[in-house]
């Protein structure tokens, strides 16, 4: 196939950035989206020029790292899927491709479609952990836990962070996040010691950070590559008033 990539460069978060268009032809059907860019990048450095900067990593749909918004959605057009597990057949002949970076406040551009995601991991380090036993791991069966309880929590527990839902959102809110986060630890017994002030603080660095409210539009939802369910956010929410009700001065 041949393509017509049309890509926001920025040099930095304090750049205005632009849209640059690139052809790029003898595209592979079988190729995934990160590829592609390879084989563009490949062409641009042998040109002397600055290759597009992109996020990426295991490239397995695990990481979380390939955040690109492609022709208005997050990871592309198919549904529960990264964008490293996007192929070019989802395109045809002579289409036209435009690919943007997460556009949120709490998420800068470092450069073109690579921004800084570290906002997420200040919420985790306000209380996304249990207290363990530094010890030898006990044996996963030693503490009896309901299926129901098990299953949505590891639905909850495929979460992996890439922030489709804070680009998605009009709010460019984090609650599917942090809701996936909190639930995945409140519907285990291990998760329970630091319940309470797991809801409240990770809570409280999301609003910090910058993320906006939640209004239950659902486009997180929608867009999320793990299908992490709104039951999660209705989770949270009774998580976080519970706590605040219970919450020793």
């Amino acid at each position: 196939m041949n393509l017509t990539l049309k890509v926001w460069r920025q040099k930095n978060a304090n750049d205005k950035g632009h849209f640059e268009s690139f052809p790029v032809s003898d595209v592979s059907k079988d190729m995934s989206f990160p590829e592609m860019f390879d084989v563009l990048n490949e062409r641009l450095i042998n040109e002397g020029k600055e290759p597009i900067a992109f996020d990426h990593d295991c490239r397995e749909g695990i990481c979380g790292m390939c955040s690109m918004y492609i022709n208005g959605r997050a990871h592309g057009p198919w549904d529960e899927t990264t964008t490293c597990q996007l192929h070019m057949r989802a395109y045809n002949d002579g289409d036209t491709i435009t690919v943007e970076p997460w556009r949120a406040g709490a998420f800068p551009v470092i450069k073109d479609l690579a921004v800084d995601r570290r906002s997420f991991d200040r919420i985790i380090e306000a209380g996304g952990y249990i207290s363990v036993n530094t010890g030898n791991a006990v044996d996963a069966n030693a503490i009896p836990i309901n299926k129901t309880d098990a299953d949505a929590a590891f639905a909850a527990a495929a979460c992996i962070g890439c922030g489709a839902c804070v680009a998605a959102c009009k709010n460019s809110s984090a609650m599917l996040f942090v809701s996936a986060k909190v639930s995945q630890l409140a519907l285990l017994p291990q998760g329970h010691p630091e319940r309470k002030e797991r809801a409240l603080n990770m809570v409280a660095q999301m609003d910090k950070e910058g993320f906006g409210s939640c209004t239950n539009t659902g486009a997180c939802e929608a867009e999320c590559p793990k299908g992490i369910s709104l039951t999660n956010i209705a989770r949270l929410n009774r998580e976080f008033i519970g706590a605040g009700f219970s919450k020793e001065d």
